[in-house]
């Protein structure tokens, strides 16, 4: 029986990099019979335009009836002025909240062929492989209250509600436990318990939940500090996991550690394991329609909805294989490009990953 993904370029260089995805899987279905079926959407500033919700209901159905959901990036400049209950940005949260995709896990892993490209000596960061489990639909993102209002003397003031319940700990808690049983059995759950009541609540329930996996160990740091400590001695973690907030910032920043955003994938994950796949960086606008663009984040988001929504650890292998093919071929897109190496843009790149995959 087939399964379906519904794909959802989105803005920006989301078409580019999206199309390069697409590629991997039609060879998938062809030449190693992974049987699915595409569909497409729009959600975003595209869907915007087009229909004046940046997440049409026609999209959000799709969504919903599907195994899986692609997605490349939304917003823009474009959109900007717009009020915020319409921002392409919208459509993404809406996706995370309607699906219940509470686990988003990022990788971020340097590949051996681009140490010398992080910003960092790479005695530091050769060999880094660490997975941040950020919880995705709560805290200060979907809090309410929320708004801006009017004080009495005419100040207007912004403001935003950090707000977790216990049973949302939980359930970030027990996947980032379990992720961390299949790796090297260590933990840092990072919060800011000293200032924020809301994160000493964090802090006690992970200790509770902990009790169930005598084999874990568990640290804590404040955010901070986890920080300073990724840029200062990244391998120090294994698995992390945080907030939404926190998590959000904490994943960019161990991106950079590999050299580049355009390399890290991500999975959005409900409770059933059905995910929406999507690299972590955004719609670039500068550089949409040029053939810039890094796709490789993308196809190894390909390679994670093989592993956890489709059942097919073999082919999420090979894909991740072909990747490394390319690198290894000394090819490389604008933003991973030195001295040296072939640089190809999007579609090459792309190309050439399809190319591994079927030789």
């Amino acid at each position: 029986m087939s399964k379906k993904i519904v794909v959802l370029a989105g803005d920006g260089i989301g078409s580019e990099i999206v199309a390069q995805a697409v590629k991997v899987l039609d060879c998938l279905n062809q030449d190693f019979d992974l049987n699915v079926e595409m569909e497409h959407g729009l959600v975003g500033g595209s869907a915007y335009d087009e229909t004046g919700s940046p997440l049409p209901e026609a999209t959000l159905t799709l969504a919903k009836e599907s195994d899986a959901v692609l997605l490349g990036a939304v917003g823009g400049y474009k959109w900007e002025s717009l009020d915020i209950a319409v921002r392409p940005e919208k459509g993404l949260l809406g996706l995370r909240s309607e699906l219940e995709l509470f686990a988003n896990l990022r990788p971020a892993i340097l590949y051996p062929q681009l140490a010398h490209a992080s910003t960092l000596k790479e005695d530091v960061v050769s060999g880094l492989d660490i997975m941040i489990v950020r919880e995705l639909t709560g805290g200060i993102y979907f809090g309410q209250p929320r708004g801006i209002r009017t004080l009495d003397n005419n100040e207007k003031q912004g403001f935003n509600t950090f707000i977790y319940k216990e049973s949302e700990i939980e359930r970030i808690a027990h996947v980032a436990f379990e992720t961390a049983m299949k790796r090297d059995k260590r933990l840092c759950s990072v919060d800011k318990a000293n200032v924020l009541e809301c994160t000493e609540l964090w802090r006690a329930v992970m200790i509770r939940v902990s009790k169930e996996y005598p084999e874990i160990e568990l640290s804590h740091m404040y955010v901070d500090n986890a920080a300073m400590q990724l840029v200062r001695a990244p391998k120090q973690f294994d698995v992390m996991v945080t907030t939404n907030m926190f998590g959000d910032i904490l994943s960019d920043c161990a991106a950079m550690l590999t050299g580049s955003i355009g390399m890290l994938p991500s999975a959005s994950m409900d409770k059933n394991q059905k995910g929406m796949y999507e690299p972590i960086h955004g719609s670039a606008p500068y550089i949409a329609g040029q053939d810039m663009a890094n796709p490789l984040a993308t196809i190894l988001s390909v390679a994670m909805m093989l592993r956890y929504s489709l059942g097919s650890e073999e082919l999420a292998v090979k894909v991740e294989k072909a990747v490394e093919t390319a690198l290894n071929q000394n090819l490389r897109t604008a933003d991973i490009y030195t001295d040296g190496d072939i640089k190809v843009g999007t579609e090459g790149m792309g190309d050439a990953v399809v190319a591994a995959l079927k030789a």
